[in-house]
């Protein structure tokens, strides 16, 4: 077993405050709440057609796929994901549970792919972060972002929604394609961080620990009325998991893009 951790780092103290670390066990990132990270790793440069990410829903194993029982002891009642950024100022829906028109933003994450415990999100890059490089002035929407993973799930017993940033890069090689939406249609407003802090349980979930399980049975189960998914957490920050506290990055933004 290779146990490891990423670090933000503050260059500028003034401007980045951040000292959380994230525990990664053999590539495998876990966040406050059920699902597992398998791709992408932090702080990586991406690029290409889509964004890639995969989550294992079942914990490697420890929780069953749906159907739900009724009332489950465990359960992830839904997924939805962001890309956002404070740098930018933009906040992209990845998907919020119901898909638009092109697959601009896409479905519900826990029904597809049935049968595999691992679910691949390939979502494609909205028109404005096409380009090859770091960003190129004030007005590029490329360089730092977080994908933000939100969860709505029961674990052992206990409902709990938890926002989990995972730092990527937007600085690979995106070329123009006639099927990428306007960034203007998938756009979001950022909420602050004490909205956000508020919104979400503190909760540290801790690499296998116990799932509860209660077999089989029908129905996902519901949402959490006060969450607001449409409403995005930015990037340049990430939720410590530790804490329930978000770190902002401002100042590391150009720092962590020359690596």
């Amino acid at each position: 077993m290779m146990l490891e951790s990423f670090r933000c780092s503050a260059i500028i103290p003034l401007l980045a405050v951040c000292s959380v670390a994230q525990t990664i066990i053999n590539g495998q990132i876990y966040t406050p709440g059920i699902a597992i990270v398998d791709a992408p790793q932090p702080n990586t440069p991406l690029g290409g057609d889509n964004l890639h990410v995969a989550l294992d829903v079942t914990s490697n194993g420890q929780l069953q796929l749906p159907p739900y029982p009724t009332n489950p002891t465990s359960a992830i009642y839904n997924i939805t994901i962001f890309l956002s950024s404070y740098t930018t100022g933009k906040n992209f829906t990845v998907s919020n549970g119901t898909a638009s028109g092109g697959n601009a933003s896409l479905g519900a994450i826990m029904q597809q792919e049935s049968g595999s415990t691992v679910k691949h999100v390939n979502w494609i890059w909205p028109d404005c972060l096409v380009g090859d490089g770091n960003p190129t002035g004030s007005n590029s929407s490329r360089g730092l972002y977080n994908i933000s993973i939100r969860q709505n799930f029961r674990l052992n017993g206990t409902d709990m929604y938890t926002i989990f940033d995972l730092p990527i890069k937007v600085t690979n090689k995106i070329s123009s394609a006639s099927d990428r939406s306007s960034c203007e249609v998938l756009n979001n407003p950022l909420l602050d961080q004490t909205v956000l802090n508020a919104s979400a349980n503190t909760f540290t979930r801790i690499a296998g620990s116990a799932i509860e399980t209660t077999g089989k049975g029908t129905g996902l189960g519901g949402t959490k009325p006060e969450a607001s998914p449409q409403n995005g957490l930015g990037g340049a920050g990430i939720l410590s998991w530790q804490t329930g506290a978000h770190s902002l990055w401002i100042g590391a933004f150009f720092v962590l893009l020359m690596y």
